[in-house]
């Protein structure tokens, strides 16, 4: 049994995509070529490793058990590389980071923009994914870093709040809401709303909660953009949920007013989120994340086991990186100075 690490690339992007055909395309080859390499691979085991469906495939249990060692040895070379980064300039290092709706659009741009002009040899994967998917993700290996809600599931990941990120209502200004300090969502379900595009990580967000108050949003249209969604609610087509940070960006030019968003889902904050042992490259990237992350908030490490640190930011951070966060394991008291909330409040769903 002899697999090289092109195998295990494309073994592992076939399983991700669910696709021969997506998968080969990933790993940058044709469809006859990867299709005979996995062939060689099942006639070497003895086994198949994948079932082949009319709309894709699946791996069968030695197909899983195949992506978990696949998983372990790739990282393993990445970390190697990033560590001989040091030592040579001709090595690439390549970061997979998953994102939602919010970060994509409004925060990771610029922090992306920085980290990629000051490291010419590294490339980034960076795609939208729902912030529960986000979390199943790091836990099982598919990412490297992942910026999500906290209303997602975090037991056992190291964690640091990267920006806080409330979502609001936006209305006309025109609009009898706009003479409000606050409403809930279940009050406002009524009126028409603009929104984002379906698949939108976003929008599943708070299309779940509103099931989870037994209402239903009608949308007159779906753009693809907040700033097109906020001139859509300026012009009168209806009210939306975005939010603060998009809303205070494209807001005034848009002539809408916010209004606050009293569920407690509303009032979340953005974490950065990691596995264990990154490289040296990718370890860089969550520096420069972190350098305008929330200052004086206490970092969560939640985490099953005790004593687990929340991020750090590595020796190798640029001098305008903040300091390692204060760390505490589920269920301890935070130190620093956080926002004052209602202390029966439940975290965002």
């Amino acid at each position: 049994m002899r697999f090289d690490l092109t195998d295990l690339r494309l073994f592992l992007n076939v399983h991700e995509t669910g696709s021969i055909t997506a998968g080969a395309g990933r790993s940058h080859m044709t469809l006859a070529s990867a299709s005979e390499r996995i062939r060689g691979m099942e006639d070497a085991l003895g086994v198949p490793l994948l079932v082949r469906e009319p709309r894709g495939v699946q791996a069968t249990p030695a197909g899983r058990t195949l992506v978990h060692h696949a998983r372990l040895v790739l990282g393993q070379i990445d970390r190697m590389r990033g560590e001989l980064d040091h030592y040579g300039a001709g090595l690439k290092g390549h970061v997979r980071v998953l994102c939602n709706t919010t970060a994509l659009s409004e925060y990771l741009p610029p922090v992306l923009g920085a980290f990629l002009k000051d490291h010419p040899h590294i490339s980034v994967d960076l795609e939208e994914r729902l912030s529960h998917e986000i979390a199943d993700a790091l836990r099982t290996g598919a990412c490297d870093i992942g910026v999500l809600a906290d209303s997602a599931d975090l037991h056992g990941l190291r964690t640091r709040i990267f920006r806080h990120d409330p979502l609001t209502l936006i209305v006309p200004r025109s609009h009898p809401l706009a003479a409000l300090q606050q409403v809930l969502l279940e009050d406002v379900a009524g009126f028409e709303f603009v929104g984002l595009v379906q698949g939108s990580a976003l929008q599943e967000h708070i299309a779940h909660h509103a099931r989870r108050s037994g209402k239903a949003l009608s949308y007159r249209v779906r753009l693809r953009s907040f700033d097109a969604v906020c001139r859509m609610v300026g012009q009168g087509v209806g009210v939306a949920i975005v939010p603060r940070a998009a809303a205070v960006r494209y807001g005034r030019a848009a002539g809408v007013s916010r209004v606050a968003l009293a569920d407690p889902w509303a009032a979340r904050d953005l974490v950065l989120c990691v596995r264990d042992d990154l490289p040296a490259y990718a370890a860089d990237l969550v520096a420069y994340a972190l350098r305008d992350a929330p200052a004086g908030d206490a970092a969560e490490a939640r985490s099953g086991a005790p004593g687990q640190n929340a991020i750090g930011v590595p020796a190798t951070a640029p001098a305008t990186a903040p300091a390692r966060a204060t760390a505490r394991t589920a269920g301890a008291p935070a130190g620093g100075r956080g926002r004052t909330t209602n202390p029966t409040r439940r975290r965002p769903g």
